[in-house]
Order: C-alpha cells, then sequence, then structure tokens
C-alpha cells in the first residue's frame, strides 16, 4: 500500500531501470509522471499513455521545481548515455551536465519537502580494492576507471541529501549504489555501452573473431534491470534515511564467463580472441549484499543465465 494512489516523479524514467521502474510502480497503483529529454511521442511510444509524461532539461532549477510540484515521492534516475567514454573524452560535459541536474532536482525536492527521495548512486564511486565493496569504504581512496568522474559525481549527491538532514531535518532521502546493470532498453551501441550490451549487439552482429580486451580474469558483478528496479522501490519504502545501501547480486562474474554465456544462448556463436595488450580496468569489482539482507530483505531473483537469455532474446526480437 505505500505507493496506492501516490504521485510519483520518475527523473530519467526512460532508460534501462527507469522503465521497469514505471512499469512496476503502475502495478502498484501509483500515479505516475515522467520527466526526460525525450519528445512525448518517444516516450509514450515506450511507456504506454497510462502516465504524465514531461520534456524537460532537468539543468534548469525552475524546470526541477516545475517538475517536482505537487509530487510526493521522486526517484533519481538521471543517466547519460556513453558514459564509457567520460572519462577520456566527455569528463567536462558530463561532470557540469549530471552536477548541475542531481544538485537542483534533490533542492526542487527540498524545497517542496517531498516525503521520499530515492537517490541513485553507483558502484563506480568506489575505490579500487581487491575484496567486496562494502559501504564503510566508499572514503577509502579516489575512484577509479574511466568512470571515476561519474563516481566523484555521484559521491557529491550523497553529501548534498546528507547536508540537508543534517541542517534541516530533511530525511526523506534513501540512497543506493547499483553495481553494472543490463537488460532490455540498454544501450547496445559497440562504442558507448556498457560491456553486457556491447559484446551482445558485436555478437549477434556477427562480428568473427570476436576481439575481447583483457584475458577475461578481471571479476565483475551484474543485476537485472527488473531486479534492481524491483529492489529500489523496496528501497525508497524501507531503507533508512541517508543510510547508503549496495543493490547487486553479490555474486562474482569473470569476464571469461560473462562473454560464454551470451555465446550460449546466440546462434552460430563466433571465435572468441583476447587482446591482452589492452587494459582492463579494476580487476574485481563486486559489491557487499549484506546491508541490502539486512535492510530490504535483499536476495537474488534473477541469475546472470537467465537474465542474459532475456536480454538477448529481446535484443534479437528488437532487431527484426
Amino acid at each position: 500500500m505505500f505507493y496506492k494512489n501516490k504521485k510519483v516523479l520518475i527523473a530519467g524514467g526512460t532508460g534501462t531501470i527507469g522503465i521497469p521502474v514505471v512499469k512496476q510502480l503502475q502495478k502498484l497503483g501509483a500515479q505516475v509522471t515522467v520527466v526526460s529529454l525525450l519528445s512525448d511521442e518517444k516516450a509514450y511510444n515506450l511507456l504506454g499513455n497510462n502516465l504524465q509524461h514531461i520534456q524537460l532539461d532537468l539543468t534548469d532549477l525552475q524546470n526541477c521545481l516545475c517538475a517536482v510540484s505537487g509530487q510526493e515521492y521522486v526517484v533519481n534516475l538521471l543517466g547519460r548515455k556513453g558514459s564509457v567514454g567520460i572519462g577520456s573524452t566527455k569528463a567536462a560535459s558530463y561532470f557540469y551536465s549530471a552536477l548541475l541536474c542531481q544538485t537542483q532536482l534533490m533542492e526542487a525536492a527540498f524545497r517542496y519537502k517531498v516525503e521520499r527521495y530515492l537517490y541513485v548512486s553507483s558502484i563506480c564511486g568506489y575505490p579500487a580494492i581487491s575484496t567486496l565493496r562494502e559501504e564503510d569504504c566508499w572514503w577509502n581512496g579516489k575512484p577509479t576507471q574511466n568512470d571515476g568522474y561519474v563516481g566523484l559525481v555521484k559521491r557529491i549527491g550523497e553529501i548534498q541529501a546528507e547536508v540537508y538532514m543534517k541542517e534541516h531535518n530533511w530525511d526523506a532521502v534513501r540512497i543506493i549504489r547499483p553495481t553494472v546493470v543490463y537488460g532490455p532498453y540498454d544501450d547496445f551501441n559497440s562504442v558507448t555501452g556498457h560491456v553486457t550490451p556491447a559484446l551482445i549487439n558485436r555478437i549477434t552482429s556477427g562480428e568473427n573473431p570476436l576481439v575481447v580486451w583483457g584475458d577475461g580474469s578481471a571479476v565483475r558483478d551484474f543485476i537485472y534491470s527488473e531486479e534492481v528496479a524491483k529492489w529500489m522501490l523496496v528501497a525508497l519504502e524501507k531503507a533508512p534515511p541517508c543510510v547508503p545501501i549496495n543493490l547487486g547480486s553479490g555474486v562474482s562474474t569473470t569476464i571469461k564467463s560473462l562473454v560464454e554465456t551470451i555465446l550460449s544462448y546466440v546462434k552460430n556463436p563466433p571465435c572468441v580472441k583476447w587482446d591482452t595488450t589492452k587494459p582492463v580496468g579494476d580487476l574485481f569489482r563486486v559489491l557487499s549484499t549484506k546491508k541490502a539482507e539486512k535492510y530490504l530483505g535483499f536476495k537474488l531473483e534473477i541469475s546472470l543465465e537467465e537474465g542474459i537469455r532475456k536480454t538477448v532474446n529481446w535484443y534479437c526480437n528488437q532487431e527484426k
């Protein structure tokens, strides 16, 4: 009943996580409004007509105030495609726009004293460590890899929530830190997409041999979009104010295993060639799920194999 008839704003509700969040909220009886940069036509084609869509640029505070007005809950899923290349080619433009969006949207929510606000942080805010990333190690070093700038922006958003609560006692904000999310509606571009959708694109496009950077030993944590959407909504309801909680599978998966899993669901799989001259980033990047289990009752429901099968099938059907 937490969401029944509640007015919920989803900022960035047309992306990989946003679409399943919207659909799940509708099933829970919420009155959903989505704000994005898409045209109304494109947004309604993606999401259906049983909601309100607003096309706004949220780098402008007045637009944020307009979007938040009258809302009871706000979910910030704002992101930017092409994030893989941010570290080397788009650092300044990403940093400026992302910082403006997240800062002003939370400020607008604070001014209107919304009841709940979900701030979606990221695994990329963690420093490089060789063990499971637990929430308390967040500040034990600078974020690494090409997405380190993204991580710094996410850190600032967490601090913003903390200072609002400290000075104004506004305790609406819940914070989650998702791992690498994959699923339908992802960015499948072979250049700008993350590893899973990019590999699916290249494999199903017939690339042979399939050249993959590294030797396949790097370890990552992957979670399916519908699953992470579910637990985000649980977090908005049940998580303590301003207590960061990881949302990941908690499962260590090598890149080699990921590639093999994708290959098992495609026809005529290619040969794989590992390019060990290329960088692989952090050798180990997996989230601890202890706090999610404690506060949310988290238990992984969709395995990597099932999630990859669903994603490959969806993508191939879209291509057809």
